[in-house]
């Protein structure tokens, strides 16, 4: 068996990790694609997957060489994608894992790369969960972080918002995208990766731990109370 570290805090990813919002984001990025002649592809959406929307909407129209600039890409996308977003679900694993980390007194965080506005819309259904972590870095409208995934700033901020400031070895991270693994590695932080069905297994290696389903995690193995 692989040794892992023990940790002390955990921060979490949001979308496709505790709510199932990628389906949302593949589906309005197909059609808006589509609508330009052009065919999101499996491939595309791994490379930009965890981006801040506006890298997201850049790299699309980029990669694509769509007819359109980046910023109607970006605000075409949301505004047919902010009505799928307070019908998000959580993951599978998500609600016990968080109820069993706060019940045990383990400081929790999400770092994800959306806007207040999208992650208020998501959390619609899901307030009193999210009520149980100790802050949300929301990277697309916090001043504070400069850069999107996979840049560590973003892990770097969200523990230094922990009032005991933990250093980058007492945290795992939560991740489902590669570029959320890259940052948080770039982090020094260990990282668990539950990736979705079409990621490539060359963008699951880098990973601490892969998982199918949170359900499957034992945090056992890395120090954490046991369930």
């Amino acid at each position: 068996m692989a040794n892992y570290s023990k940790v002390d805090h955990v921060i979490f990813d949001l979308d496709g990790l505790l709510l199932d919002t990628e389906t949302f984001y593949l589906h309005t990025a197909t059609e808006l694609c589509k609508s330009f002649g052009r065919t999101f592809t499996m491939e595309l959406r791994e490379k930009i997957m965890g981006l801040p929307g506006p890298e997201y909407s850049r790299a699309i129209v980029e990669m694509l060489n769509l007819p359109v600039l980046p910023e109607e890409y970006y605000a075409h996308s949301r505004h047919e994608i902010k009505n799928l977003f307070p019908s998000a679900k959580l993951m599978p694993g998500a609600e016990r894992l968080v109820r069993h980390l706060h019940q045990h007194g383990i400081p929790i965080a999400v770092a994800t790369s959306s806007s207040e506005e999208s992650v208020n819309l998501k959390l619609t259904n899901h307030k009193e969960l999210f009520s149980l972590f100790h802050h949300i870095v929301m990277a697309s409208s916090d001043p504070e972080v400069k850069k999107g995934k996979p840049s560590p700033e973003i892990f770097q901020i969200c523990a230094s918002r922990f009032p005991d400031k933990p250093k980058p070895d007492k945290c795992l991270v939560f991740e489902d995208a590669p570029n959320g693994v890259k940052a948080a590695l770039a982090a020094g932080m260990q990282v668990v990766m539950v990736p979705d069905e079409h990621i490539s297994e060359e963008n699951k290696q880098l990973a601490t731990l892969v998982l199918h389903s949170l359900e499957d995690f034992k945090p056992e193995l890395f120090g954490l109370p046991q369930y």
